[in-house]
């Protein structure tokens, strides 16, 4: 492909080529000290989201699983300027990468891409973390379109992330186009599949396909069944306010969930401990976690407890007849206490139909009937909360060492029982026959089946993914390229770059032996990484432990692997290398030969 169709293919303006010269100029000169001086020359290569593909995976993860600005390299805009991202292999996700990454075993390496979106995925406040997250996700997916009008989108959340790509992908279905025919964030022509994994907004009753033609079996234009039957999870997402459907996205989300997951498979009539989770989303969960009810924590749930009662009794005093209706105080409590709550929004509950009206009769004649109502509302709507608080819902959800349902999508297959592909081998599946269509340049196939080449990508990933640590990210990181591949790439004006070649070997049993990579750049650095944390969180919980490894999975129809990581003792492994740098931004610093550092 010459110069000029690359740059017509994707419509990028020619002040682009700018930076592209200037990162030559730095790797040639990279080049020159290397050979000239015993001094090792560190070229850090910054990816741009002028480095064009056919389709990009949005990556949102969970707590204390997001990249971070400083110890990562970040996406640049067309500018140079730094976004809230990072392209996979910058930054890695134990519990993410083996669905993101899969794609890129059937594709070729210019062709698809993940980027991981960073925002501070904490409890300090959730409900302000997801809503960084949405934002951060809308504008890196307006810099990609902007530069790269032809690249199609797929999205990916887990847990917090989950919340997170429910919400952008609502709207970005339910967007209307503007006189010009330009969408807010992308046209949702442009994301061909969304996949969520423990969705918190998910509503009773609602298939792992919502909008489909088979909620039950598989997404439009995929005809690989993600299992047999038609039995629904039980219960609905712990937070039922963002729930609702995709708009024009129906049909193309997968929207995964396991019984037993209290973050998405919480039961109705448990409106308590709704309140309590209602509550937690206002709270600094971390800081009442790590230090417990101290005079700052408890000034806090105070001032949170009191901001609540006083819209709840505001609620009620803007409703004339309130007292004639059937809304309990609990329900104004729950109404309120949603962080989405807008105060002198009109209420939606009805006025019974017999009643009299208030000049008619003072409210106090309707006390002894609003006692009842109230208390037979907290028995109703509360039938569940018992049971749920007697099953240890902490536990049953967040167990230790990832033996809760929080953690099932990675072993949760069942070939007996017709689920022959975990749910994150079936969506690394799907993303990967996307990528391929996107990259031939087709239109989604409604009548399409996997075929042999997308299973088999998806168990080489899972062996690959097996081997990568939970995060990498270090100050430094070694080249992406050889200085002279770089310099081909970028003088040829290819969006690609020359991936090293990897090796690496794991034993799947409960532990698995640290791997052995290889690249092929030119004396790079060694980086250790120590075992990391493992982050977890149920959205809007007041309890949240961190997130573990992911167990081994029990797919049958895995031949090699499965698609869950084991735990994993702390793996080497140097930066993983990113494909595509068709105008980078370069910066290139001198150090001494690296010695190794700590994973952030």
């Amino acid at each position: 492909m010459s110069l000029r169709e690359f740059f017509t293919r994707h419509r990028i303006a020619s002040a682009v080529a700018a930076p592209a010269v200037l990162g030559v100029a730095a790797i040639v000169a990279g080049s020159f000290a290397l050979t000239t001086s015993p001094r090792t020359a560190d070229t850090q290569l910054t990816t741009s989201v002028t480095e064009c593909r056919d389709m990009v995976t949005i990556s949102v993860a969970g707590r204390g699983d997001t990249p971070v600005e400083g110890t990562t390299r970040m996406l640049v805009d067309a500018d140079g300027n730094p976004l809230p991202a990072a392209m996979a292999g910058d930054h890695n996700s134990e519990w993410v990468d083996p669905v993101v990454n899969a794609p890129a075993d059937s594709a070729d390496p210019d062709a698809y891409a993940a980027v991981y979106i960073a925002y501070p995925a904490n409890m300090s406040t959730y409900e302000d973390a997801v809503n960084a997250g949405v934002a951060n996700t809308e504008q890196v997916m307006r810099e990609i379109a902007q530069a790269c009008p032809d690249t199609k989108f797929s999205i990916v959340g887990y847990s917090e992330g989950a919340d997170v790509v429910r919400r952008v992908a609502m709207k970005i279905g339910h967007q209307e186009a503007d006189s010009t025919g330009a969408y807010g964030i992308v046209d949702p022509a442009d994301v061909l599949g969304v996949v969520i994994l423990a969705d918190s907004g998910r509503s009773a009753g609602d298939g792992p396909f919502p909008g489909a033609k088979d909620p039950y079996a598989n997404p439009d234009g995929f005809d690989q069944k993600y299992q047999n039957g038609a039995k629904p999870v039980s219960g609905q997402g712990a937070l039922p306010g963002n729930s609702g459907d995709f708009g024009a996205l129906n049909g193309k989300i997968a929207s995964f969930c396991s019984e037993g997951d209290l973050t998405c498979a919480a039961p109705e009539n448990i409106s308590l401990l709704q309140l309590v989770v209602n509550v937690g989303r206002q709270l600094n969960v971390d800081t009442l976690e790590r230090e417990g009810l101290t005079p700052a924590t408890g000034q806090d749930v105070a001032v949170t407890l009191g901001r609540i009662a006083l819209a709840a009794f505001a609620d009620i005093q803007s409703q004339p007849n309130w007292m004639q209706s059937d809304e309990t105080f609990l329900d104004v409590l729950l109404k309120v206490s949603d962080p989405a709550y807008k105060p002198g929004a009109a209420s939606t509950t009805p006025v019974k139909v017999d009643s009299i009206a208030t000049d008619q009769m003072s409210p106090l004649a309707y006390l002894p009937q609003k006692v009842l109502n109230e208390i037979i509302g907290l028995i109703v709507t509360n039938q569940n909360t018992i049971p749920v608080i007697m099953s240890d819902p902490y536990q049953l959800t967040l167990g230790p060492n990832h033996t809760g349902h929080h953690f099932d999508y990675w072993n949760d297959a069942n070939a007996s029982e017709g689920k022959p592909l975990t749910s994150a081998e079936y969506a690394a599946a799907w993303l990967s026959h996307l990528a391929k269509q996107a990259q031939a340049g087709e239109t989604v196939d409604t009548k399409a089946a996997p075929d042999q080449a997308d299973v088999a990508a998806v168990y080489k990933a899972v062996e690959e993914a097996t081997a990568k640590p939970t995060s990498t990210t270090t100050t430094k990181a070694a080249p992406t390229t050889t200085a002279t591949a770089a310099a081909k790439s970028k003088t040829s004006g290819e969006s690609k770059t020359t991936a090293p070649s990897t090796t690496s070997s794991a034993t799947t049993s409960s532990t698995t032996t640290a791997p052995t990579t290889t690249p092929t750049t030119t004396a790079p650095p060694t980086t250790t990484t120590t075992a990391p944390t493992t982050p977890s969180e149920t959205p809007g919980a007041v309890t949240t432990p961190q997130e573990a490894a992911p167990p081994v999975g029990n797919s049958v129809a895995a031949p090699t692997a499965t698609m869950a990581p084991a735990e994993t003792q702390a793996p080497t492994a140097p930066s993983t290398p990113q494909s595509g740098t068709a105008n980078p931004s370069t910066t290139t610093t001198e150090s001494p030969t690296p010695t190794p550092t700590g994973s952030r």
